[in-house]
């Protein structure tokens, strides 16, 4: 059955924006050679979707060209401003950015495992307030938040966890108070990673790989023909429970200590590293994590460093042997993990997340690869982040983008 004209006129309308979110600003005659439809119908959408606010003329397209034919159209990037929440058992980081991502504002806070709920909270919403404030805008249309834990698939609300701080849960209310106007969404951290590094990271041309996270603690995100996974209960992915060999015991219902967690988690690297005699770098990135600290030493100074690179790097001095031999033992741990998910996704590709999935690199990367080989029968490649932990952010940005963008485009 045809579309209706008023249908039509959405499709297109619609197809219009999203090449402007894609490509940037675009000409009439860039519109029409790239939707493929007719001058005039092209001119009717531009009409309507300025009459709306929605697009705006922005510039003109060359120097040689004048005139109506040159306008360059783009998205009116402040019809809606987004906000973007990393927490972390440790703190908040926040970003605002515009309708079409560009970031205005970031700010971030510590806190305290000895702070309280109340004042927590309030400190964690008065960081969104103040990086609001510094962004220019006067109102938040959508909050994107990350956080560790489950997600319920029916309320989208953030789950009872043992282990996470109180603040976490009564974080997404006090916000929703505070900002009565903007719309309050919360989703795992890791399928926010993921997420981010499939469009914008190390899947970007992937459209099925697993996200293995390598931080504070351990997850992981499942990617299948293009859709995140998440599971009957929200938990796809806590591979911190995952009963395996080499721990002093097993996981329970409300403890991960005994599971992969025990292997893989930043306490377990930090040990490990200890063990070979791998110390804090010396020039430490601010903010890093110590864990991914000591494995970007341990790169820097492995034999897959470039020669000559141990005097001026980071943590310089260390054994060379020792930090291949950390790196070894970091990847051997790494893959039963990754070869549990590889025997039951069969996903082709591992995206090794967080901080220390970026600080390994290639290096780490690799040796992860060459176990898989020997231990599972599918081939699966193996990939060091591209994004880190700041994957978080991007992926709480990118799905609140979509989200206010799906409610101003909806009715056009």
């Amino acid at each position: 059955m045809p579309a209706s004209p008023s249908t039509a006129r959405a499709i297109n309308d619609r197809l219009a924006l999203r090449l402007m979110q894609d490509q940037g600003p675009l000409t009439a005659g860039q519109l029409k050679q790239l939707t493929g439809l007719s001058r005039p119908t092209v001119a009717d959408l531009v009409e309507r979707l300025a009459a709306a606010g929605l697009i705006e003329v922005v510039g003109e397209a060359g120097e040689q060209r004048r005139g109506p034919n040159a306008r360059l159209y783009g998205i009116v990037t402040g019809r809606a401003h987004l906000a973007a929440l990393d927490v972390r058992t440790e703190g908040v980081a926040v970003l605002v950015s515009d309708l079409v991502g560009r970031v205005l504002a970031e700010a971030s806070v510590p806190i305290g495992g000895d702070m309280g709920t109340g004042p927590a909270v309030e400190q964690a919403v008065t960081v969104v307030e103040r990086a609001l404030k510094e962004s220019g805008a006067d109102r938040l249309h959508t909050v994107g938040i990350g956080a560790p834990g489950l997600i319920d698939p029916a309320s989208g609300e953030l789950r009872d966890s043992s282990g996470l701080p109180a603040w976490h849960r009564r974080l997404v209310a006090a916000l929703q108070e505070r900002l009565p106007e903007a719309r309050v969404t919360v989703e795992n951290e890791t399928n926010l990673a993921a997420l981010a590094e499939q469009r914008e990271g190390a899947a970007s041309d992937r459209d099925t790989f697993v996200l293995l996270w390598l931080g504070h603690g351990t997850g992981a995100a499942v990617v299948l023909d293009g859709a995140l996974r998440r599971g009957a209960s929200g938990g796809t992915g806590e591979i911190g429970f995952l009963p395996v060999p080499g721990t002093t015991g097993l996981p329970s219902a409300t403890d991960c200590e005994g599971g992969f967690h025990s292997l893989a988690g930043s306490a377990a690297v930090v040990a490990l590293a200890r063990e070979h005699g791998i110390g804090p770098a010396r020039e430490p990135v601010p903010g890093e994590p110590e864990a991914a600290a000591l494995v970007r030493a341990a790169v820097a100074q492995s034999p897959d460093a470039a020669d000559g690179a141990a005097d001026s790097t980071p943590g310089s001095g260390l054994d060379t042997a020792s930090c291949g031999r950390f790196l070894d033992a970091l990847a051997d741990r790494l893959a039963i993990g990754a070869a549990s998910v590889v025997a039951v996704l069969d996903p082709g590709c591992v995206v090794l997340g967080g901080e220390v999935g970026q600080a390994g690199g290639e290096a780490l990367a690799t040796r992860v690869a060459d176990r898989l080989r020997r231990m599972a029968p599918l081939p699966t490649q193996v990939r060091p982040s591209l994004l880190g932990g700041s994957a978080v952010l991007r992926g709480a940005l990118l799905t609140a983008r979509e989200s206010a963008q799906e409610e101003l485009f909806g009715g056009q």
